[in-house]
């Protein structure tokens, strides 16, 4: 396994506080984003490796192991053990001993339980690391199950993804991840959501808000409009004297439910009435007879 150097990465010290290595994160996650680098190959695996080092400074736990251990960080609490059983093994065989580890580095250690030391250790197998990735939707896409690619370390990999997907949910696709050490397993690849806002539904749950324009004669006097909903157009009876942020609710026309097929939640409506402007003098003069009577 190749060394990466996650503090060179973010470009900070290895004495770098928690605040430095966010605010690191935040500004090189802005500069190469794949969604503002569109045709920047380099901007995507530059992105997957500043997330990657984000990950691992981020958390104290890790960052220590990472510290202590470099490139075997992982394997940590592994190496522990061995080394307690090794030191174990080195006092029951008496003061003369001098196998242990401790004149030795980390990687010669783990290069002989890998089996990269000939006989030297048992080959120990190792689950791969798990990778995380970001899709990015619209509302109109998270409606319907389909079918997306995306590419981790290059390899594109095809999901499906099922209609009533949350903002911000986390699903996992197994064994895409890293691959496992010495035979061992596959990490899996979890994949987060980041559904964008709609310029006219707003998603709570499995219901949707909007707030659609009326006009004053159609409030007044009742009426029938077309509006939008994201399953097509549909007709709504307005009733007469309908008044402003007056409410009505379109049963099954909301958001479908995650994994129910033919379940849907519902679409509320809110009425925002529209005071006419620009109105001629006979117009006005039809209003002030209006208030009069």
């Amino acid at each position: 396994m190749t060394f990466v150097d996650y503090y060179k990465i973010l470009g900070i010290d290895k004495s770098a506080a928690p605040k430095d290595i966010k605010n690191a994160y935040r500004k090189l996650a802005r500069k190469f984003h794949p969604d503002l680098n569109p045709d920047n190959a380099d901007a995507k695996k530059n992105f997957q490796q500043i997330n990657e080092a984000n990950e691992v400074l981020s958390d104290p736990e890790k960052r220590k192991k990472y510290d202590q251990y470099g490139k075997d960080w992982q394997h940590a609490e592994e190496f522990e053990k061995q080394k307690h059983y090794r030191e174990k093994s080195s006092g029951s065989r008496g003061a003369g001993y001098s196998g242990g580890t401790s004149g030795g580095d980390y990687s010669d250690f783990f290069e002989s339980i890998f089996g990269g030391g000939g006989n030297r250790g048992r080959q120990v197998k190792y689950r791969g690391e798990d990778y995380n990735a970001e899709i990015r939707l619209e509302l109109i896409d998270a409606y319907k199950t389909h079918q997306q690619t995306v590419s981790v370390n290059d390899k594109k990999i095809r999901i499906t993804i099922p209609a009533g997907i949350e903002n911000g949910q986390t699903i996992k696709i197994s064994g895409h991840g890293s691959p496992g050490i010495n035979g061992g397993p596959n990490g899996d690849l979890y994949i987060t959501f980041a559904i964008a806002n709609h310029s006219i539904f707003k998603r709570s749950g499995i219901n949707l808000y909007a707030t659609i324009e009326l006009n004053l004669y159609t409030a007044v006097l009742g009426g029938e409009i077309t509006i939008n909903t994201l399953d097509g157009q549909v007709k709504l009876k307005v009733k007469p004297e309908t008044q402003n942020e007056s409410k009505v609710k379109l049963k099954g026309k909301g958001f479908p439910v995650y994994k129910h097929d033919g379940q849907f939640g519902d679409l509320l409506v809110t009425w925002s009435v529209k005071v006419p402007t620009n109105l001629t003098d006979h117009q006005k003069e039809l209003f002030i007879q209006l208030s009069k009577s």
